[in-house]
């Protein structure tokens, strides 16, 4: 496996461009099963997952082609030909799932394997099946798989979510964009990603109304044609990256990184000593005279999210002072805490809350990254500590990050990939 070698204390200098969001185009690579005709997608990122998905919609019948040399521009498009999602993709990538209110909607009929456990905890999908239910499909259990059919088209229906999800909302959202008659998704999640997803969707004919809220209306239409879209930029790479330039006491641009789509972060980044201003073309970072400690809980959007949580505590662990990290959305995302402690930090867990004390400096280690946001959170300490830090099992990076050692490099870093 690849490792990652920082030799940590150089602060970062220069511009990073913020690519495409990893968690917009995976979705809207989903929504080419809506449609006979042309998908275009631009800003594609370059990551593992985007090469997952596209194995799983090529199985499905759609050809995913890149129409630019760089691969950032994708075409999709064809017809559906399988209907069946097995296990050894869906089990890779727990997005592979959102193909089950696609294909439902289109051709009355999916077999989706169960998507299994996660490192970072269980996140079920009993909300994506209740909804689709609700919208009238029939859904049987058996051998690890979801065999789910319906009778002519969906039908539209009034769907009160108990808690705030992003898979089932965008599940949902895409099914009740052919179903027949209103459907009502209250309490749906308001993540940019999902505000992407529906533009996209009415860029291909859906109509939805109420984009950007906890309550998407969508009057169901009888097919959807081709659109050509730009993915948003990553808020959580403008995050971690962010967290970089304040950890290494550098500054940087971060090109394209938008301002408005961050939330929480901002405002929480901020009260730690952060400066974050937009500029023409993006946000320029930089650390201000010292950094202090902030207590943070991860919260459903546009609160604090659990993908900046392993990051921001590893600024926090070189903070003055004490914060308190509070993770309600996953139940076992401090894996990083031992890892981070191996260099230095001083974290105690006590059930969902992370008590952070602040040290004057961390010291290089051989750590191992444990999830794809813990693998930056350990560069991220690699940055700041003092001596060579090896970052091993990097593969989880590649799902979400791309080019971290090229990005980070260029802006004065001593980094590097060992490959295997």
């Amino acid at each position: 496996m690849d490792r990652i070698r920082i030799r940590g204390g150089r602060p970062l200098s220069g511009e990073i461009k913020v690519g495409g969001a990893k968690n917009a185009a995976l979705p809207l690579m989903v929504a080419g099963l809506l449609t006979d005709e042309r998908l275009v997608l631009s800003n594609v990122p370059q990551l593992a997952d985007i090469q997952t998905m596209s194995l799983l919609l090529a199985q499905h019948g759609i050809a995913v082609e890149r129409v630019t040399n760089d691969g950032r521009t994708l075409s999709l498009g064809g017809p559906i030909t399988n209907t069946e999602a097995p296990y050894d993709i869906v089990r890779k990538m727990r997005a592979s799932f959102l193909v089950l209110g696609p294909l439902l909607a289109r051709v009355g009929e999916a077999r989706v394997s169960l998507p299994g456990g996660c490192a970072i905890g269980a996140r079920p999908i009993d909300l994506h099946l209740k909804g689709l239910e609700q919208l009238g499909a029939r859904i049987v259990l058996e051998g690890g798989y979801i065999d789910a059919r319906i009778d002519g088209r969906l039908k539209g229906a009034a769907i009160v979510f108990p808690f705030v999800s992003v898979g089932a909302t965008e599940n949902l959202l895409m099914a009740a964009s052919l179903a027949e008659g209103r459907t009502v998704l209250a309490n749906a999640a308001r993540e940019p990603e999902i505000g992407d997803l529906a533009a996209c969707l009415v860029a291909m004919g859906a109509r939805i109304e109420g984009i950007g809220s906890d309550k998407l209306t969508i009057d169901g239409v009888d097919t959807l044609h081709g659109a050509t879209h730009a993915i948003i930029p990553d808020r959580i790479e403008t995050g971690s990256y962010a967290c970089a330039a304040a950890i290494s006491g550098g500054s940087v641009f971060l090109r394209d990184a938008r301002l408005e789509h961050l939330g929480a972060t901002v405002r929480i980044l901020r009260e730690a000593g952060v400066d974050i201003a937009e500029e023409p073309g993006g946000l320029m970072v930089k650390r201000l005279n010292g950094l202090h400690g902030v207590d943070a809980m991860t919260e459903p959007y546009p609160g604090f999210p659990t993908d900046m949580q392993a990051q921001f505590m590893a600024l926090m662990s070189v903070a003055e002072g004490a914060s308190m990290v509070t993770e309600t959305i996953f139940e076992n995302r401090f894996m990083h805490v031992p890892e981070l402690n191996r260099m230095g930090a001083r974290i105690n867990v006590h059930g969902a809350s992370a008590i952070v004390r602040g040290v004057p400096g961390l010291s290089g280690a051989p750590v191992m990254a444990t999830d794809l946001r813990a693998s930056l959170s350990l560069i991220l300490a690699g940055l700041a500590a003092q001596g060579e830090t090896m970052v091993n099992r990097v593969y989880h990076l590649d799902r979400g990050y791309e080019a971290v050692e090229q990005k980070l490099a260029a802006c004065g870093v001593d980094i590097e990939r060992i490959p295997a």
